[in-house]
């Protein structure tokens, strides 16, 4: 967006709330193991390093833009990023996922971390100005994982059910607990600006696990640094879109914290949220991505669905209600995108 290359394209101008002649669509975890041709690359090596391998990460995000023809890419790197960055000894294990070197369960464990240094960001931004060099008009898009989920991971130690050990700590210890989550705002606050200023066009905020959350606990302990995140980016122009699992009920307040586009899971029907939003907000989602390995007859009639409750938004943005399978196959997506592609706004 800094220099106006992707402001025409329909991805932004749906992120912008106007309907262009074409139906944007891209997919959440479209650059990854549903891929052979990133299997290949991943061989031997690392998530975390690919991830901070400037060629590499830049390689693996343009990979899904060629083959499907998607409106978007969307960065390869992983939420945990900024946090090992920052010092945090953090590894993603094969089948479990981000785990924790030494989980931070106390005011001493937050008091020893680190402010964050921009600097740290120089791979990614290096990445992502290999990546909108190759992309041209076609926007690139930069994320981040929101507060509340990356602090569940540096409590929890790694992926939890239910999260009740960093739940516990938000009301046992709030001051601790507000310490945190300050500082994974920053982090993650720093890596998306790190990106937009490298020529990213847009911004999504993960919260994968704010549906945990009462609508109490997240107003009042994370929605203020959710906000903190955002406004990292203040004096930049991109569109920001906020996206949770299983948030449902969290709609409004997640919205309210300085999105643009709110991004809506399979749980909720589109027109439902729509209403909820007022009837203002740009929408991006929500196709199960359970329905990626049904026979085509009944995926196709589901997307069909999924646009025509999409049509009662202002825009809308097609996409997963959450990542594509690793099991998915390839040409299922192509297909999907050519279908999306095909149908009338």
């Amino acid at each position: 967006m800094i220099d106006g290359r992707t402001q025409d394209s329909p991805l932004i101008r749906a992120y912008r709330g106007q309907r262009a002649d074409t139906l944007p669509v891209w997919f959440m975890r479209q650059a990854g193991r549903s891929l052979p041709e990133y299997r290949a690359l991943r061989t031997d090596v690392a998530m975390l390093d690919a991830c901070l391998d400037p060629a590499l990460a830049s390689e693996i995000t343009l990979q899904p833009v060629r083959r499907h023809g998607v409106d978007a890419g969307i960065l390869f790197s992983d939420i945990v990023v900024p946090v090992k960055l920052g010092g945090v000894g953090v590894e993603i294990v094969p089948g479990r996922g981000p785990v924790l070197e030494h989980p931070i369960r106390s005011a001493s464990d937050v008091a020893a971390l680190r402010p964050i240094d921009p600097d740290v960001f120089s791979p990614i931004r290096e990445a992502v100005a290999l990546t909108v060099a190759e992309l041209g008009s076609t926007p690139l898009i930069g994320f981040a994982g929101a507060p509340f989920t990356l602090a569940a991971y540096l409590v929890e130690g790694g992926p939890s059910r239910d999260h009740l050990r960093a739940r516990t700590l938000m009301h046992s210890d709030p001051h601790t607990w507000a310490a945190l989550m300050n500082w994974v705002a920053d982090a993650s606050g720093e890596f998306l600006r790190a990106q937009v200023e490298a020529g990213a066009s847009a911004v999504q905020l993960f919260d994968s696990w704010a549906g945990s959350l009462s609508v109490e606990d997240y107003v009042r302990r994370v929605a203020p640094h959710s906000r903190r995140a955002l406004d990292h980016l203040r004096g930049l122009d991109v569109p920001k879109v906020h996206f949770g699992v299983g948030a449902g009920d969290l709609l409004e307040a997640m919205y309210g914290v300085g999105a643009d586009v709110m991004g809506v899971d399979w749980r909720m029907p589109l027109s439902e949220a729509n209403r909820r939003l007022g009837g203002r907000t740009p929408i991006q989602g929500n196709i199960d991505p359970a329905l990626l390995a049904a026979p085509w007859p009944v995926l196709e009639a589901h997307v069909r669905a999924v646009v025509d409750a999409g049509r009662a938004a202002p825009a809308h943005v097609v996409n997963l209600g959450h990542g594509v399978p690793p099991d998915t196959d390839p040409d299922t997506l192509t297909r999907l995108v050519e279908l999306v592609h095909s149908l009338p706004q």
